[in-house]
């Protein structure tokens, strides 16, 4: 394997696992959703 072979695949590697540390942490510093998480929490209480 020539230098500009290893330089790629490091460059590629690097990228790949930037984008995807990026969109993990996006994921978790996401707050949680305000609404009810289900249709049971919306119906109106029986009389």
């Amino acid at each position: 394997m020539n230098t500009t072979a290893i330089v790629i695949m490091v460059v590629t590697m690097l990228s790949v696992t930037a984008v995807t540390g990026y969109f993990f942490m996006k994921v978790l510093k996401t707050p949680p959703n305000p609404e009810p998480d289900s249709f049971d929490e919306n119906d109106e209480v029986p009389r």
